[in-house]
C-alpha cells in the first residue's frame, strides 16, 4: 500500500486543473465530531485562493485527493505564536475520514513543513518553521503532529473551539 503523500498547490494550477482538484476536495468528508475542529474542506480551499497570504494545498495519496491544508504567512498569532512573521501558520488541515488512521496526517504535516521551507527560501522571507494550534480534545491530531516532529510550545486559549496546544516545527533537520 502506497503511503506517499504529495501536496498539490492550488495556486500553481491552471483553471482546468484547479477545477478538477476543487471537485475532489468537495468530495472529502469530515469524521464524526470533526466539524468542531475544522471547517468545510471546499470552503477552506476557496478561502485560501481568495487571500494572497494563504497557500492552499490538496493532499494526494495514490493519485487521489485525501485531504487539504493551507499555509499562511503573517498569521502565526492566530495559533498563539508570539509574533506574525517568524513562522508559517498551518491551518485548515483535514484528512478525509475514510483515509484516517493510515498515518497520512503525519506524512502530510511533515510535507507541509518542507513546502513552507521551500517557500521561505524562494521568497527570502523570515520564517523559521511552521506553527499550528490543535485542540486539546483532539488526541489523534496531537499524536500525528508529534510524530511529524512538531513540539508542544504551550497552551493557547484564544480559539473558539476550546483550549489548544501550540505546536511548532523548525525548518532545521530533525
Amino acid at each position: 500500500m502506497d503511503r506517499s503523500v504529495w501536496l498539490i498547490s492550488l495556486r500553481d494550477l491552471d483553471a482546468d486543473a484547479r477545477a478538477v482538484q476543487l471537485g475532489a476536495v468537495a468530495g472529502l468528508e469530515l469524521g464524526p465530531g470533526q466539524e468542531r475542529f475544522v471547517g468545510d474542506p471546499l470552503r477552506m480551499a476557496l478561502a485560501g485562493l481568495a487571500e494572497e497570504s494563504r497557500r492552499p494545498y490538496v493532499i494526494e495519496c495514490a493519485g487521489r485527493a485525501v485531504g487539504v491544508l493551507t499555509l499562511q504567512a503573517g498569521a502565526a498569532r492566530l495559533a498563539g505564536w508570539p509574533d506574525e512573521a517568524s513562522a508559517w501558520l498551518l491551518r485548515g488541515f483535514l484528512i478525509d475520514r475514510r483515509e484516517q488512521g493510515r498515518g497520512l496526517g503525519q506524512l502530510a504535516a511533515a510535507a507541509a513543513v518542507a513546502a513552507a521551507g521551500k517557500l521561505t527560501a524562494r521568497h527570502q522571507t523570515p520564517e523559521a518553521g511552521v506553527v499550528l494550534s490543535v485542540n486539546e480534545a483532539n488526541p489523534a491530531g496531537l499524536s500525528a503532529y508529534r510524530q511529524a516532529g512538531f513540539e508542544d510550545r504551550g497552551q493557547y486559549t484564544g480559539g473558539a473551539a476550546g483550549p489548544q496546544r501550540i505546536m511548532f516545527r523548525s525548518f532545521r533537520p530533525q
